[in-house]
Formats: C-alpha cells, sequence, structure tokens
C-alpha cells in the first residue's frame, strides 16, 4: 500500500527492532525520509522550538550533516584553505568534554589514507552560564596535512570525498563514544547524561565517496557498534549501495554473545528478534512504499535493477539514469560469463559487431557530467532502443527464468 514518507516513518517508528536496515535508490526519498523521522521524534515546543530534552532524543547522519563544515577559501589574502565548522554542541562535546580528537583521527585515516591528518583548531569562548560570564573551548576550524616521506605538507585542501569521510568520522567517533556511556545501565553511574534521553539514531547513506574495501570496514564496524550496544537505542539505517546493504545484512544477521566473568558466554544480539530489513520504493503518483525483506535471503542486485527498468518501461517514465541501470547490468553480466568487454553481450550487426548505436546510447546516457542531467526527458527513439535492449537480455540470457524463482 502506497504511503506518504510521513507515514512511513510513523511505520519505522512503530516497529521494536533493535535495527531496521532500509535499501533504495539514489532519488528515492532517503533523505527526506530521515527528516520525517527527525520530526516525528523531535516534538516542537509552543513557540514551535526544540527542546533540549526533545532534540537529544535522535542523532542523525545525512546529507545535511555535512552542511556543519565549510571550506573557507581566502583567494584574495592567499590563506591556506581551513575547513570550518559551524559553532554545535556535539562537536564541542566530542572534541573538549570527551577529548576524542584522537579517535576521530584515527577513524578517518582507516577509511581514507593514513598519511593524512586532521588537526583541530581550539579557541577561547566566552558564554554565559548561570548568570556568570565563563571561557570555554571551541573548535571553529580544522586543517589537514599529508605526509609524504620524512615531509609534511601542511594545510591541504582535501577533495569531497575525503571531506565526507571526515564528517562521517566526527559522527562515528560521537557514537561510539554515547553508546559507550549508555552501556552503563544506571544513569547516576554515568560520567555524562547529556545524553540519558536518546532513543533513535538515524543514519543516511555514510558510504557515497568509499571505495569497497573501506565500505566494507565502514559496515562491519558500524554492526559491530550496533550489535554490541547494550542500552535500548533504535537504529535505523538507510542506503543505495548494495554491497553496503549485503555486508550489513551478513554482519547483522548473526548472533552475538558476550563473555561473561564466569567465563559463559550470553547472548546480546538475536536477529530473528532484534533486526528487520526494508526496501524503499517511490511510486509513480510520488507516493511511497516500504516492502519488507526477507532476513533470510540474498539480495539480487541485478534483479532489481532489471525490475526497476521493466517499470520504468511500462509506465513510460524512462530517464537517463535507467541506461545507467542497463550498463550495470551489462558489466555484472560480462563478469559472470568471464568477458573483459560488456558490448559483447549486446545484439550483433550482420558482420557479427556489438550494435554500435546500443552501444553509443549506453555511453551517452550513463556518463552525465551533472546530476540535473540524469533526470531530465530522453527522445522516444533512445526509449524504444532501451525497451529493444531489456528484452533482448531477457530472452537471450534467460532473466525470465531466474524472475520466476526469484518470484
Amino acid at each position: 500500500m502506497s504511503k506518504t514518507l510521513t507515514e512511513i516513518a510513523q511505520q519505522l517508528k512503530d516497529v521494536q527492532k533493535k535495527v531496521q536496515l532500509i535499501y533504495a535508490f539514489n532519488g528515492t526519498g532517503k533523505t527526506r525520509l530521515s527528516r520525517e523521522f527527525k520530526q516525528l521524534i523531535s516534538t516542537k515546543s509552543a513557540d514551535g522550538e526544540e527542546t533540549e530534552l526533545s532534540r537529544n532524543k535522535i542523532l542523525y547522519y545525512n546529507a545535511f550533516t555535512e552542511d556543519l563544515f565549510y571550506w573557507d577559501n581566502d583567494l584574495e589574502e592567499d590563506a591556506e584553505p581551513k575547513l570550518k565548522i559551524q559553532p554545535n554542541s556535539f562537536t564541542d562535546w566530542i572534541l573538549r568534554d570527551r577529548g576524542q580528537d584522537r579517535n576521530i583521527i584515527d577513524n578517518f585515516q582507516r577509511y581514507t589514507d593514513d598519511k593524512l591528518s586532521p588537526i583541530f583548531i581550539e579557541e577561547d569562548k566566552t558564554i554565559d552560564r548561570d548568570g556568570r560570564r565563563v571561557v570555554t573551548k571551541t573548535f571553529p576550524e580544522v586543517v589537514f596535512s599529508f605526509e609524504r616521506g620524512t615531509e609534511r605538507t601542511g594545510n591541504v585542501k582535501i577533495s569531497k570525498g575525503e571531506e565526507s569521510n571526515f564528517v562521517w568520522s566526527v559522527f562515528y567517533t560521537l557514537l561510539e563514544e554515547v553508546t559507550s556511556i549508555l552501556d552503563e545501565p544506571d544513569p547516576s553511574k554515568r560520567d555524562d547524561n547529556q545524553f540519558d534521553n536518546l532513543e533513535y539514531v538515524f543514519i543516511d547513506d555514510p558510504v557515497s565517496s568509499l571505495d569497497d574495501n573501506h565500505l566494507i570496514d565502514l559496515a562491519v564496524d558500524l554492526a559491530v557498534l550496533v550489535k554490541s550496544s547494550k542500552s535500548n537505542i533504535k537504529f535505523v539505517i538507510t542506503t543505495h549501495s548494495p554491497l553496503f546493504y549485503n555486508v550489513l545484512c551478513n554482519e547483522l544477521s548473526n548472533k552475538s554473545y558476550e563473555k561473561q566473568p564466569d567465563e559463559t558466554y550470553r547472548l546480546i544480539f538475536n536477529p530473528n528478534k532484534e533486526f528487520k530489513k526494508h526496501r524503499l520504493e517511490k511510486k509513480a503518483d510520488g507516493l511511497f512504499q516500504i516492502i519488507e525483506q526477507p532476513t533470510d535471503s540474498p539480495f539480487s542486485y541485478h534483479l532489481l535493477l532489471l525490475s526497476e527498468l521493466q517499470s520504468a518501461i511500462k509506465s513510460g517514465q524512462i530517464r537517463k539514469y535507467h541506461f545507467n541501470f542497463l550498463r550495470n547490468i551489462l558489466e555484472k553480466m560480462a563478469t559472470f560469463l568471464g568477458y573483459n568487454y560488456w558490448p559483447a553481450l549486446l545484439p550483433k550487426t550482420d558482420d557479427g559487431k556489438p550494435d554500435p548505436f546500443a552501444n553509443r546510447i549506453l555511453n551517452l546516457s550513463s556518463h552525465s557530467a551533472h546530476a540535473g542531467e540524469e533526470i531530465s526527458d530522453i527522445v522516444d527513439t533512445d526509449k524504444e532502443k532501451l525497451d529493444d535492449l531489456v528484452e533482448y537480455l531477457i530472452e537471450t540470457y534467460g532473466f525470465r527464468k531466474q524472475e520466476e524463482q526469484h518470484g
């Protein structure tokens, strides 16, 4: 049944599971879902503002988290680049109160390069506390240095992907610290009570810029953190990455035990009771559907792509990114069938060569220079060619039989 994102957020909130994992294609609405979910948890006061108690019920990571960080490029003064941090209580807490800058650096280097080091710049800040003016510490900016042999290059501007990894490393270190504190069941014995009311952690796509090896590391680390958390925090994780989804599924589908002082082992995570996975789909009418996925079946990404293509063809809602789906299928098929050149799978001309028109369409449509081009309309002849190519693949390579087996 189709629903609004608000209704789906409520459905996720009503599920009493420790962790829910959601797969969705880019552009489906994962980030908007994270905001809708936050709105359900963080209720407003009479004047429309979030109360401190409400704000601390949820931690969430999504594309807007990166907006806390921005580059200061003073070209006129030829100043060295600095990554500025918008004033916020979370980064001050993890750096000033918890002193976790070393762990942030370690996590960042784990997912990027062990020679690339962030350096947090500390400044004094005067605040009003209980009617008194007091001086405290804040961390308004970060610079990066790179070691090459015995030399260190200071104040380098990191790539967009490295910047995303840095933001994730700050959030992940915060999450490690918070869950560790909340593992103490007695609030009076915790060394910090700022997150005593935390109920949910919503994580939206932390993997957009990671290579496969680091992506696997991140997924395993995150699964270990979720499974070892002893508090009642509930986790919602969304992703567009089939590899990240599969690794998390595999990790979260296994039971986890903790060794006790008497040498016995206690079950601390039971996936049958605490784990649920879904697929989020956007329907043609603008509404959404969330479909529960079996926890004991593999995720057949190529079949999902093929299903998306067939739906787009049937509805007439074909966009350029659908050719990218087809190319993705062809690349996976070529690897599986032992071909080094995926166009060899395309229809052949009379002289036995791959159809040049099909090859041209795939190349032009799967590498748009701008994101906006990915959703622009295409001409009718291209739509017909996509339909022909999909039908050719289904008939030639037995996808129809596979679909029946997985139906």
